[in-house]
């Protein structure tokens, strides 16, 4: 599998509560990237904050967003946590060891796309052990002046390389990169 991280980032980095103000910038064409980008995965990878945010969100959400909540409720979700006991969300995977060492068993299997999404405690990790294929960063033209940014410090230098950009109407600008 290729782990493909999607992070929502506004223009000064702060990745922390996207719900909160990415809205605006989500137009049909873009709903129609996220549902091709949906469609070419096989599972979820989530750390406990997302996955605990996302299993309170998405089951409410399952019958207004049709097709694509359908898929994102049932498609298998890894989620990486010491904390956690259980994950009960439909399709949800604990995985309890080592965070480095339990991704790279799941990306080993064959499949479609691995989805990383927020998550930056483990994206800094997995970032840090080079298990991230692709960096989807999804650029909104917002400066939200305080929070959470997405790239801690301390990591050192990570040189990347685009490979695709899409712009659209709405100002939201994704741009995919690969390890250079």
């Amino acid at each position: 599998m290729r782990l493909v991280a999607v992070e929502y980032v506004s223009l000064d980095g702060v990745f922390e509560e996207p719900g909160q103000w990415s809205h605006p910038w989500f137009s049909d064409e873009v709903g129609q990237f996220k549902w091709a980008e949906l469609q070419a995965s096989d599972a979820l990878l989530l750390g406990r904050k997302t996955y605990e945010g996302f299993a309170e969100a998405w089951p409410k959400m399952r019958a207004e967003t049709g097709e694509f909540g359908e898929k994102f409720n049932t498609m298998p979700k890894y989620v990486v946590s010491s904390t956690l006991d259980s994950a009960d969300w439909e399709g949800s995977i604990l995985l309890k060891g080592d965070p480095v060492e339990e991704v790279r068993k799941v990306r080993e299997q064959p499949g479609n796309d691995l989805l990383l999404n927020g998550s930056a405690q483990l994206f800094n990790t997995l970032r840090q052990a080079n298990l991230i294929d692709v960096y989807r960063i999804m650029l909104f033209p917002v400066v939200l002046g305080e929070g959470r940014k997405l790239f801690a410090d301390g990591f050192g230098k990570q040189p990347l390389k685009p490979v695709e950009q899409r712009n659209y109407d709405s100002g939201l600008t994704i741009i995919d990169y690969e390890p250079a």
